[in-house]
């Protein structure tokens, strides 16, 4: 996302934004890979931000609000104080500063109030400045503790303490928000994992860091590390209880790639029993994202097998109903029920921060399958049964069937007088005599050719050339029309 990736370079001090070791090849690129549009504004009447908000934890809870406050004016006021009051519980001083100074900019560009003011006279929580330095002071006191408890593990050569101290580093660098410094810390626990499952472990610390960072690519790169990791494929234990995160991960890179089936397909695969990612996203959010990226792709065969008679699918299904009901009435080939409940949630799905900006994508693929499923067997439609069929005025219909004749999805033409779609049914008796004609004029090319070739061996024209002339013929052809065999 745009916001919150300028967000991130702001927050980074010199040192995160310094050269990288070139030794150190798991840092991630300053600049992020992921150039989505997202500029769009959400208009809602009600959404429950504190019981949204709570459903997450960490960063994960913090980037969400600060999402919504960039994308609904509505609930820019109370989304931005409710990550000021998670904030304050993190040592991400920066982000506390960037929160108070959007927040102001919101309400009018009120300036702080240091004063020890009552903050229900300006209605804005009170920056504190106190808070800020107490809180730097002790992130650098915590870091200094941690770097000598590290030194002690490596003087020990204690290869589980010290695989423990750089995932404590890393872990207090999330905290403070310097998601550069972590990753770095992350990755050199690597050398000192002596089993499998640190090994996935430390991809999976590297992996949700890459999420915070938007840097899907470096997310792929920690997903095949993970998945190829010795033992993975052989343990069954370590697939049951890391194959559905790794799942979810590859999912969201693979939407957050515009790769929608095969976004799909991961997030299918997930199972409720053995997922934990709660920091990233919810159950509630893998049903959304599996759910609508199944329908706006998969075929109805595809549907059925994959999404509805999906027992473990089914169990995230259950928690979002109205995505569940959705999928069902668009299998019943009933496009009207479907699209009404889809548009009725469109607005809470756009204040997601991984969907929201493939939602419009997402819809007009639905919405184009719809059509072309439900023209497909009738040999004729009227336009005005199928525009109230999808709720659309008339002439944004045909321009809509318009565009699926063009790009080739449908076989039909449009009587636009009689407000009729005819479908194109090929000729076969046509179609059979060009393919007969173009095998003939094949076959007639091959046999000239062999016949070129045995009055070669037959006569023995064998070139002589020098090297510097067989190079220079390369690439040069002979055009055969007719070959006469002289007797």
């Amino acid at each position: 996302m745009a916001s919150l990736r300028s967000i991130q370079r702001s927050l980074r001090n010199p040192q995160a934004g310094a050269i990288i070791d070139p030794m150190q090849v798991d840092a991630p690129p300053e600049e992020n890979d992921n150039n989505e549009d997202e500029s769009y504004e959400v208009d809602i009447d009600s959404f429950d931000l504190e019981t949204y908000a709570n459903s997450y934890t960490g960063l994960a809870r913090i980037y969400r609000l600060m999402y919504i406050a960039d994308h609904c004016p509505k609930l820019r006021p109370d989304a931005l104080r409710l990550a000021i009051s998670h904030v304050i519980k993190t040592m991400n001083a920066n982000l506390y500063q960037v929160l108070h100074h959007k927040l102001q900019q919101c309400q009018g560009n009120i300036l702080p109030d240091v004063t020890g003011a009552n903050p229900i006279d300006t209605g804005l929580p009170v920056f504190n400045s106190a808070w800020v330095e107490t809180t730097n002071q002790k992130s650098a006191m915590k870091l200094e503790k941690l770097d000598g408890d590290l030194k002690n593990y490596k003087s020990n050569s204690i290869k589980e303490s010290i695989r423990r101290g750089h995932n404590e580093i890393g872990d207090h660098y999330v905290n403070c928000g310097d998601l550069i410094e972590a990753t770095k810390s992350y990755s050199k626990a690597r050398d000192y994992c002596t089993s499998s499952s640190h090994v996935i472990s430390m991809c999976l610390n590297i992996i949700k860091v890459g999420i915070y960072l938007q840097n899907w690519s470096h997310v792929i790169n920690y997903i095949i590390k993970a998945e190829s990791t010795p033992d993975y494929t052989e343990n069954s234990e370590l697939q049951t209880t890391y194959s559905s995160t790794l799942k979810c991960m590859t999912g969201l890179a693979e939407l957050a790639g515009r790769k929608y089936k095969l976004a799909a397909q991961n997030f299918l695969k997930t199972n409720l029993d053995y997922w934990d990612s709660c920091d990233v996203m919810t159950p509630n959010d893998i049903a959304i994202y599996g759910g609508l990226c199944a329908l706006a792709t998969f075929s109805r065969l595809e549907l059925q097998n994959s999404v509805i008679c999906n027992n473990s699918f089914k169990l995230f299904l259950e928690l979002e109903p109205e995505v569940r009901d959705a999928i069902f009435k668009f299998y019943e080939s009933k496009y009207e029920v479907c699209l009404t409940i889809l548009n009725k949630i469109k607005p809470i799905l756009l204040l997601d921060m991984y969907i929201g900006s493939h939602i419009n994508q997402l819809y007009s693929n639905i919405r184009s399958k719809a059509m072309i499923q439900y023209f497909c067997p009738y040999d004729s439609a009227d336009l005005r049964k199928m525009a109230l069929c999808f709720n659309t005025p008339l002439p944004d219909l045909e321009n809509e069937l318009m565009q699926l004749i063009l790009d080739g999805h449908i076989k039909a033409r449009i009587d636009s007088i009689n407000k009729i779609l005819y479908a194109k049914h090929p000729n076969q008796r046509v179609e059979t005599f060009e393919k007969a004609m173009s095998m003939a004029q094949q076959y007639s090319r091959y046999m000239h050719i062999l016949v070129l070739k045995s009055q070669i061996i037959k006569h023995q024209f064998n070139s002589k050339l020098s090297k510097s002339e067989r190079l220079s013929n390369i690439g040069k052809t002979i055009n055969v029309d007719f070959v006469k065999i002289s007797g």
